[in-house]
């Protein structure tokens, strides 16, 4: 896949078959339309180009923009759609001068001039320009004049999927995990850093590795216990992992804390990626240490069952 961060490197291509949109979570929505797009960019012979905009354009225009969290990070982003099989990604900076753009001026000055598009692949109620001005039916009757196609997926194959971006937040704040995983086609993620923590778990038998979320706008999922699968330096482990604020020990900040079965290095500042599998239980305060370790024993055994039964 070929990236370019802007629209001064690009230049036309002879056969371009296009679609955009923000594409958070690239869910199994998006992966209708990647899969149409693909799909008409191999039968014309031509090529798969996909527009997206970076910061989210609600970040940029909305007044609920510090409430926005993502489901996915721009790198995480980028590593879906080329597996998707996009050929040229075009990540467009978006700011309020490039929201004021209307849709005229954008089918002209990037779908056209910027592109050169032959083919334009969008999903049901799409919408483009200044104010979501311009959608299918405005492409439709002007489509002679621009020069190119435009096609929208069917209203029945999207909502036959039933999801969206929007969803999968609401789900994952509720720590509705499996829903979450059902509606993305695969498990949620968070990556970070591990940071050093107040070290507590090694004294109860349950050392955990602190991480730090590398993009604050990511979405953290509820706080709770939840069955996690770890990948550390390319090999999959499996642990458990808590969410919250440790009110057990009067913690004070919110803490995201996993505990790796079966292992035993030293990864301070090192990379990790959770992929999580199933909610198991809300964070709760217990009547002292002996009760919390009570639980986290329980916690193991479900979570070690549960992942390997597959129950995910």
């Amino acid at each position: 896949m070929i990236i370019y961060r802007g629209l001064n490197d690009i230049q036309p291509l002879t056969n371009a078959v296009v679609t955009s949109g923000t594409f958070d979570g690239v869910h199994r929505g998006h992966q209708t339309i990647l899969a149409r797009l693909t799909e008409v960019a191999k039968a014309s012979g031509g090529e798969s180009v996909l527009i997206t905009y970076w910061p989210h354009p609600r970040t940029v225009v909305s007044n609920d923009s510090q409430n926005l969290k993502l489901l996915t990070t721009l790198d995480e982003k980028i590593e879906l759609l080329d597996q998707a099989g996009v050929e040229h990604l075009v990540i467009i900076p978006f700011t309020r001068s490039f929201s004021q753009l209307t849709s005229e001026e954008y089918i002209r000055q990037i779908l056209l001039e910027k592109i050169g598009t032959k083919k334009l692949v969008i999903g049901y109620d799409h919408r483009f320009g200044r104010d979501r001005e311009g959608g299918f039916e405005y492409i439709k009757a002007h489509q002679s004049e621009y020069g190119f196609e435009v096609e929208e997926i069917p209203r029945q194959d999207v909502e036959a999927v039933g999801v969206s971006s929007s969803k999968i937040r609401a789900a994952l704040n509720e720590g509705h995990v499996h829903t979450a995983n059902l509606f993305l086609g695969r498990a949620y993620t968070l990556t970070g850093t591990i940071v050093k923590g107040r070290q507590l778990g090694r004294t109860i038998g349950f050392p955990t590795a602190n991480m730090q979320v590398d993009d604050p706008a990511k979405l953290i999922p509820a706080n709770g216990v939840y069955a996690v699968e770890v990948d550390y330096a390319g090999q999959l482990h499996k642990g458990m992992l808590n969410i919250g604020f440790r009110p057990t020990v009067a913690g004070t900040n919110q803490t995201i804390e996993t505990y790796i079965f079966d292992f035993d290095k030293d990864i301070y500042g090192e990379h990790l990626t959770l992929k999580f599998r199933e909610f198991l239980r809300p964070e709760q305060k217990f009547d002292g240490l002996p009760a919390l370790v009570a639980q986290l024993k329980q916690d193991e055994e479900t979570a070690r069952a549960t992942l390997a039964n597959g129950q995910v």
